[in-house]
């Protein structure tokens, strides 16, 4: 294995700035719910991207219901294999309508947000890195260079995308209903930026976390950062296998910083350890029910 693939995976093309006013639209539509295409969703502070938004079986007949909202990094891979990462999705929507026709999740929309080429200084905690450079985070199983942006990205994602959402589909648009998941790299900008604004997310899903970029520094910025426990709620899980392998002595400090933040395991914070899982698409689709059940439950 090499596991740098899994950092710095997804190598994008070159994008287009557009406005926002000017997004297209395409759509699919299957028994599962149907997922709207947003090609080159553009942004006046980081890279246009696609962005792909599924609503769920029944939105179109329910013109009063409004719906959380669950933004996703790595877009790309969490619906279909044809633009996956290695032809695997985690097939996000066939999950949600399973735990949907088992009554354990309500109905909600999914935002899957697509990575760049810029996907490490996108997804890197800007603030837990002196200096704000690339080059500098250690603990890192490839080389990269630039400027970290993620707060860019955030600020995309708070203040550009989830305005257009909220005003292009039917959302519950509070912080109870709003929530946000990526895995590895993805698993970090979630917890980064549930606790940057914590007054727009209320839950985070961080799958797989890749606590190792910059050798720990994220959980150093968590330690005094974390949003109030009283109405906020995490997942985070690690398997054992190929880069997973790494990341259980993180999480065991991460938990303690759970812990003397005030947050109750089982209640508003849940830690999984996947004996076997690795590091890719295929474990994370086996297992996506658990954080999706965890951030909607009933």
């Amino acid at each position: 294995m090499n596991p740098g693939k899994y950092l710095l995976r997804f190598p994008g093309l070159c994008f287009l700035t557009l406005s926002l006013l000017t997004v297209s639209v395409s759509q699919s539509i299957t028994a599962g719910g149907e997922v709207k295409h947003h090609p080159q969703f553009g942004s006046k502070l980081i890279d246009a991207r696609n962005v792909d938004v599924w609503l769920p079986p029944g939105y179109d007949g329910n013109n009063g219901q409004r719906y959380p909202v669950l933004y996703m990094h790595d877009g790309q891979n969490i619906f279909d294999g044809k633009s996956a990462f290695g032809g695997v999705s985690w097939r996000v929507h066939d999950a949600m309508v399973r735990l949907l026709g088992e009554g354990r999740v309500r109905p909600a929309i999914i935002v899957g947000v697509w990575n760049t080429q810029k996907r490490f200084q996108e997804y890197m905690p800007q603030k837990a890195v002196r200096g704000g450079k690339a080059d500098v985070v250690k603990g890192l199983t490839a080389p990269v260079s630039g400027e970290i942006i993620s707060d860019n990205y955030l600020r995309f994602l708070v203040t550009e995308l989830k305005p257009f959402i909220d005003s292009n589909y039917r959302t519950l648009t509070d912080r109870k209903n709003t929530f946000i998941m990526g895995s590895s790299m993805g698993g970090l900008i979630s917890a980064y930026a549930i606790s940057e604004y914590p007054k727009v997310f209320g839950g985070a899903g961080c799958v797989s976390t890749h606590w190792p970029a910059g050798e720990g520094l994220v959980i150093e910025y968590l330690k005094s950062h974390l949003p109030d426990a009283r109405n906020h709620k995490f997942y985070f899980d690690f398997g054992t296998k190929t880069l997973d392998a790494l990341y259980e002595p993180y999480q065991k400090k991460m938990d303690e910083v759970m812990k003397k933040a005030g947050y109750t395991e089982g209640k508003n914070w849940m830690t999984r350890k996947f004996a076997g899982a690795e590091h890719s698409e295929k474990s994370w689709s086996e297992r996506v029910d658990v954080p999706l059940t965890f951030l909607l439950e009933k």
